[in-house]
């Protein structure tokens, strides 16, 4: 009771208040100090988990950064590599920087792909092609095939993914 006492009294104006009792600490407590400081500022660092593998992939020699890139992963030949939206397992739609793009495709399961890359120069989600049938804007697959009369087949841009890190370069054509 003495102790809340002595604190009422410390709040009143022109009450003296108690001494300040300064506590020492000594080389053990410092560390203590250090230790429960680091525990609480760091945890997210102690406890983190290694980021997701995956696979990522370089887009080389599109022509300029007009538009955006679009990136599609199939996991089966049932779409591909025409049939982005419907049939595509993954789909990333890039910024391109200084003529440059890369797409990461993380957290997929092992097994059997193939990647269709466009580059949408109008914007209108399709790969534009002229009267013929030709593209008119950028493309590639996998496998860095070059399409000659038609779009290669699954068979051929397809890739086994291990599950861990896969570093892949597809160059566009025009």
């Amino acid at each position: 009771m003495g102790k809340l006492i002595e604190r009422t009294l410390a709040r009143v104006p022109g009450m003296a208040r108690p001494p300040l009792k300064r506590a020492s600490m000594g080389p053990g407590g410092i560390a203590v100090c250090v230790v429960l400081t680091l525990a609480h500022l760091l945890p997210g660092i102690a406890l983190a988990e290694e980021p997701c593998p995956g696979i990522h992939v370089t887009i080389e020699d599109i022509r300029n950064s007009t538009g955006k890139v679009a990136c599609a992963l199939f996991e089966s030949p049932a779409g591909f590599p025409r049939e982005f939206v419907k049939s595509a397992t993954h789909i990333a739609m890039l910024e391109i920087r200084d003529t440059r793009a890369r797409c990461h495709f993380l957290d997929i399961p092992p097994g059997t792909y193939a990647l269709a890359v466009i580059h949408d120069e109008n914007l209108d989600g399709e790969l534009a092609t002229n009267w013929l049938g030709v593209p008119t804007e950028g493309y590639g697959f996998s496998n860095d095939l070059t399409a000659m009369l038609s779009a290669p087949s699954f068979e051929d841009a397809r890739f086994e993914y291990d599950g861990r890190d896969l570093e892949m370069t597809i160059t566009l054509d025009y």
